[in-house]
């Protein structure tokens, strides 16, 4: 089977990221497998889009057509791509040399429709000795308790994914109330969009692909308590507005798992970190990991509290919309 034509689209919204922008595009371009296609998406910034387009070697730079937010500015790179096969990269992320060989391999597979790959986080102050591997979500990369092998999965994390062409037209794009707009952390809008594709078409595979790698910056600010805490609670919120769209069981069905197994066992590595080897960073990881838990359930019952009042939420994003992708 011939290798599909992969589309690579960049969705940026600031200024502030432009260098973090131009690294993510000269990684693309440093591929072993070319990509068919180069689209930066900016987000309602029409200095930064001027800018993409006289700077950027890319094959567009186009305009967020919908709702500002990263979900409209994916639809809206969805619909200016023509690849078999859509693959996403955040604008500051730097993909491997082989990410793109690696990430569409899997599609040889027919029943492979979406194919996610690692995603390392690179601290800009190094690692705090606080922050649990199982919280790397948190900064938008892969945690523990994810496959160490190639595995279907639930859902895919925006950072470094891929999906098939044909499924946006058979369910639709991210929906528009979900996904991050701006600075604000909340998300969901991928794991919506995947636990929706696999309702349609429950035979389908998602596939997470560990050797397609990508290094995703951590900027200091993002690894400070005070964005722990703000990520962990509109993650909570995020879970109800997912749950709403899709349902209860199939919206929480991998969170169980991830709070049952994945959890208690960090807050004993934690403690044993500190009781037996003396680490005092294992404390703080086990406390964050029971915090970051609390943290995160609160958010949920809050959303859950709003979605039953009908007031979830004119600032936390509103209706979940699902826009068609032309």
């Amino acid at each position: 089977m011939a290798r599909p034509r992969v589309s690579v689209v960049i969705c940026a919204y600031s200024d502030r990221r432009w260098n973090d922008l131009v690294a993510a595009v000269t990684s693309v371009r440093a591929q072993s497998v070319e990509p068919a296609e180069i689209v930066v998406v900016v987000d309602h910034n029409p200095a930064l889009l001027m800018r993409a387009r006289v700077a950027l070697p890319v094959s567009a730079v186009v305009e967020n057509g919908a709702s500002r937010g990263l979900s409209g500015a994916r639809n809206s790179g969805v619909a200016a791509t023509s690849g078999e096969v859509v693959a996403f990269l955040d604008d500051d992320a730097v993909a491997e040399p082989t990410w793109l060989e690696c990430l569409v391999a899997p599609y040889a597979d027919r029943r492979v429709v979406g194919v996610g790959g690692a995603i390392v986080p690179a601290w800009d102050g190094g690692r705090p000795r606080a922050f649990p591997d199982e919280f790397d979500w948190v900064v938008g990369c892969t945690y523990r308790g994810m496959p160490r092998a190639a595995a279907p999965v639930r859902n895919l994390i925006g950072c470094n994914m891929s999906f098939r062409r044909g499924v946006f037209g058979a369910v639709g794009g991210f929906c528009s109330g979900l996904g991050r707009l701006g600075s604000r952390p909340v998300g969901g809008e991928e794991t919506e969009f995947c636990i929706r594709l696999r309702q349609h078409q429950p035979d389908a595979v998602l596939l997470y692909e560990p050797a397609a790698v990508v290094r995703h910056r951590v900027t200091e600010d993002r690894a400070g308590r005070d964005y722990f805490r703000s990520r962990c609670y509109a993650e909570g919120l995020s879970k109800a507005l997912v749950s709403r769209s899709v349902g209860t069981q199939d919206g929480l069905a991998s969170e169980w798992a991830y709070t049952m197994r994945v959890l208690p066992r960090g807050i004993i590595r934690g403690l044993a970190d500190g009781a037996l080897r003396g680490d005092l960073g294992g404390l703080e990881r086990a406390a964050a990991v029971a915090a970051g838990l609390a943290i995160t359930t609160w958010g949920y019952a809050v959303g859950c509290i709003r979605r039953r009042l009908g007031a979830l939420a004119p600032d936390e994003g509103g209706q979940a919309v699902v826009r068609s992708v032309p």
